[in-house]
């Protein structure tokens, strides 16, 4: 395994968001021309989580950049807060900022220097985040008529990565419609390339539906998208927010290690269309006598 560095926080200036926006940047200790990988968390989490696929990215040759949003648990926002309405637009201009900011985080880094490769950059988030993502990817939140608001993709970002990404908003519970209307995507203009996983056991609070809402994202975007199934995956997904973490309700290193071994080859290949890695990956879980899970694509 490639050793890493990690820094953090790094704080990038954000004028009438309230509080800077820090930021943590880990990347190989070696190499040149690396990817870009900005990571948006989940609710309530910071840029200390999901250290199973920053830190596994970043030693196979990714700078992974994890911004903190405005709702996690390390700042404390309370509800009552006035930018808390506007905090799933305040974190789509985190990831702005962060691609933004990239010339003062790379020099903010030690040796990081002249290595970062600004043509290759991809989105990846889990849960919340990966709305977040998917709005760099072309996704559009719908207004209280079934319009499509902002256009908030970025041609700065090639490929996505979206992990336990909510579905559509026509079967949200009654609280989920009332406290939370930005869960009403539409994913009609979600262009770019992406990778969308879901677990079969994710039971969402927010929806009437069962885990079939997850698929979502994959089944009404067009264009180029793969859609990873974990077979036994609840929320975390196997435990990407972290190892040993309180809310992951199905522990398992092995659907963790296959996270990270097929994102990796989807980054990689997303990013560098003349590799082979998510093709061959792709064909050895099909191959597998007992797979963790499954891969479709259109």
């Amino acid at each position: 395994m490639t050793p890493i560095i990690s820094v953090k926080p790094l704080v990038l200036p954000a004028p009438g968001r309230g509080t800077d926006l820090q930021v943590r940047v880990s990347a190989p200790v070696t190499g040149g021309e690396l990817p870009v990988v900005v990571f948006s968390h989940g609710y309530g989490w910071s840029l200390d989580g999901y250290a199973p696929l920053a830190d596994h990215w970043a030693a196979q040759g990714f700078v992974v950049v994890q911004p903190t949003h405005l709702d996690s648990r390390t700042l404390g926002i309370p509800h009552e807060d006035p930018r808390f309405p506007r905090i799933w637009r305040l974190r789509v201009e985190d990831l702005q900022r962060v691609l933004d900011g990239l010339d003062v985080l790379e020099a903010s880094v030690p040796e990081l220097g002249g290595r970062i490769d600004r043509g290759r950059v991809a989105v990846a988030g889990h849960s919340w985040g990966a709305q977040t993502a998917s709005t760099l990817l072309g996704a559009r939140v719908l207004d209280a008529d079934g319009v499509p608001g902002e256009d908030l993709s970025d041609a700065r970002v090639s490929a996505g990565v979206l992990l336990a990404l909510p579905g559509l908003g026509d079967d949200l519970t009654p609280f989920a419609a009332e406290q939370l209307p930005f869960m009403k995507p539409s994913f009609a203009t979600m262009t770019a390339p992406a990778l969308v996983v879901a677990g079969d056991h994710d039971q969402s609070q927010l929806s009437t539906r069962g885990p079939d809402w997850f698929t979502d994202p994959y089944t009404y975007s067009p264009g180029d998208k793969s859609l990873l199934t974990l077979f036994g995956a609840e929320h975390s997904l196997g435990g990407i927010p972290g190892y040993e973490v309180a809310e992951t309700t199905d522990e398992s290193p092995a659907r963790v290690a296959l996270l990270q071994h097929l994102t990796t080859a989807f980054l990689r290949s997303a990013l560098h269309p003349e590799d082979t890695g998510w093709k061959a990956a792709v064909a050895a879980l099909a191959e597998d006598p007992a797979p963790l899970g499954k891969v479709e694509s259109k």
